[in-house]
């Protein structure tokens, strides 16, 4: 989380607060320095902010300062306040998390549809581990070209979301390739089943302890949010919906078909009595 303080009654910041930790350990920063974060009503000692509490509990010199001077709430007024309230901070995260998924989701859908169109086996594609593994990788490329010019991607523009330096100037193409190599390899684990899940878990619990994702504490960008747009939210539904069932399109009958046996007698039933609707094949001739 960003945090301001008040020294020598000039404003610093944004600061982590991680730093500002290490600067209480170290003894830069008092219990009476007055300090702002986004869901403050007003410029507080650090002794009084949750985040910092229990840096001075064992510390016998703290002491809590009187109540700040009427004039100093408004030196936070060029500090740089998102649209989205800090106690919907859990929906923050989640609105990434749903933006990720949908780009994940749609690039799978038309990776898929495209592999069909270009006249490709799909079944020999599906037991391809190459394939199956790696198939995200492309859309990594794509993301760090379109977090370069245009700070953002379908998911997270129809979310109201955008990624900055923290100046709140654009990534350049280099930054914006590591942080979307971070994100295959520590944020969604290639995609693949049970690593992403762990991958998503830890990034969160790593989030709400740095107070942002790995891939951006380390690059030292952030994620600006705007208020949520219902038609933006209603067309990222539809779209999602729409991957998936254009997946589903493409796979499903190779997936039933691989499956044989193992898949449970009740649903074999229904497929063999209302197969689904898939493409027709469009093997190219050798």
């Amino acid at each position: 989380m960003e945090v301001w303080i008040i020294r020598d009654g000039e404003k610093v910041g944004p600061m982590h607060d991680f730093e500002v930790r290490r600067k209480i350990e170290g003894g830069e920063l008092p219990a009476e320095t007055l300090a702002w974060h986004e869901g403050l009503s007003a410029w507080k000692p650090l002794q009084e902010i949750d985040l910092f509490a229990r840096e001075f509990e064992n510390d016998p010199n703290a002491k809590v300062a009187g109540p700040p001077f009427p004039e100093f709430p408004d030196l936070a007024s060029d500090a740089p306040t998102p649209e989205v309230q800090p106690k919907a901070l859990k929906s923050h995260y989640l609105r990434r998390f749903w933006a990720r998924w949908f780009d994940l989701y749609v690039y799978s859908g038309c990776w898929w549809f495209g592999m069909w169109a270009a006249g490709q086996d799909i079944e020999a594609a599906l037991f391809n581990s190459w394939i199956t593994f790696f198939h995200f990788v492309p859309w990594f490329v794509l993301e760090a070209l379109l977090l370069h010019y245009w700070g953002t991607t379908p998911g997270k523009w129809l979310l109201g979301l955008a990624v900055t330096n923290q100046d709140g100037s654009r990534l350049d193409l280099a930054a914006a390739t590591h942080r979307s190599l971070r994100v295959l390899f520590t944020g969604v684990g290639f995609g693949w089943g049970l690593l992403a899940l762990v991958c998503q878990i830890i990034s969160l619990f790593t989030a709400r302890w740095l107070g942002a994702p790995l891939w951006d504490h380390t690059g030292g960008h952030r994620v600006v949010a705007k208020s949520l747009n219902p038609l933006k939210v209603i067309l990222l539904i539809s779209f999602f919906f729409g991957a998936l069932q254009l997946q589903m399109i493409v796979t499903s009958p190779y997936l039933v078909k691989m499956m044989g046996d193992a898949l449970p007698a009740v649903l074999k039933a229904e497929f063999e009595k209302n197969p689904p609707w898939h493409l027709p094949e469009r093997h190219r001739a050798n």
